[in-house]
């Protein structure tokens, strides 16, 4: 064999899993329901805190305590909820089964999905840090802009376990169902776009274990104060980890 024939099969693998990542990008964003989540609602979100007094106590300015819980929120409704519905959909449809028999296989199957949703993320997160700086006078802490983007990543990792974990374990109705009603639970009462402070007493110990509180508190330690969340680092480390196992051995393919 060449050492350009050589050369090429090297290289085909990599071209197989990002021609996978653009189809999935291309599919996620083609959904109306998923760009409903992933684009619509966090921008209405943004508003609605910024322009009233729901998360005043948070920081000085509405605006500032708003971006970090909107950015949180963008992370679940791409990684969790839009990668579980559609991976339970394509699951149910055979789409699953026949990519893992391709050259492709079950691991470019994955990795395509990581970037999907790190493709989305990326629109997601220029959006909404666009439209607060230009529009909503959003003054980030500097010092934490560093720590958000690895605390999104993070996030981003976690959900996807998570997501992935429901889709190949449930029924595709149950999936929509579940990570639907999960995503409002996780915005409203799960620490993403309020701090668990505002929580009653008796719920802080609860969900201050979720995967969604850790994020949330995360991102709102960086941008608004430009500190280092290590237990935001620790908790989301954890639930990546547990996640990915629970995944990896409990997903049914077809």
């Amino acid at each position: 064999m060449s050492h350009t024939q050589t050369q090429s099969n090297a290289v085909s693998p990599l071209r197989r899993i990002l021609n996978q990542g653009k189809y999935e990008s291309i599919q996620m964003l083609s959904n109306g329901e998923q760009l409903i989540l992933a684009v619509v609602m966090p921008l209405i979100a943004l508003f609605v805190l910024t322009l009233t007094d729901l998360v005043k106590d948070v920081a000085e300015r509405s605006i500032d305590a708003a971006v970090p819980g909107v950015l949180a929120l963008c992370v679940i409704s791409t990684a969790f909820t839009g990668q579980g519905i559609g991976t339970g959909f394509d699951r149910r449809y055979g789409v699953l089964t026949m990519f893992s028999t391709t050259p492709l296989g079950k691991t470019g199957l994955i990795f395509g999905k990581v970037i999907a949703v790190l493709s989305v993320l990326l629109i997601q997160v220029i959006l909404i840090c666009s439209v607060a700086l230009l529009f909503l006078d959003w003054h980030p802490n500097l010092w934490g802009i560093a720590p958000a983007i690895l605390f999104l990543l993070l996030g981003a990792a976690a959900f996807t376990a998570l997501g992935l974990l429901i889709a190949g374990t449930v029924r595709p109705e149950a999936t929509l169902a579940i990570t639907n009603l999960a995503w409002i639970l996780l915005a409203g009462a799960g620490g993403v776009l309020y701090p668990l402070s505002m929580a009653p007493d008796w719920a802080q110990p609860t969900l201050n274990a979720l995967p969604s509180a850790a994020l949330g508190d995360a991102m709102r330690d960086a941008l608004i104060h430009g500190q280092f969340s290590l237990a935001g680092l620790i908790f989301l480390v954890l639930w990546t980890v547990a996640g990915s196992f629970a995944a990896i051995k409990l997903f049914k393919w077809s």
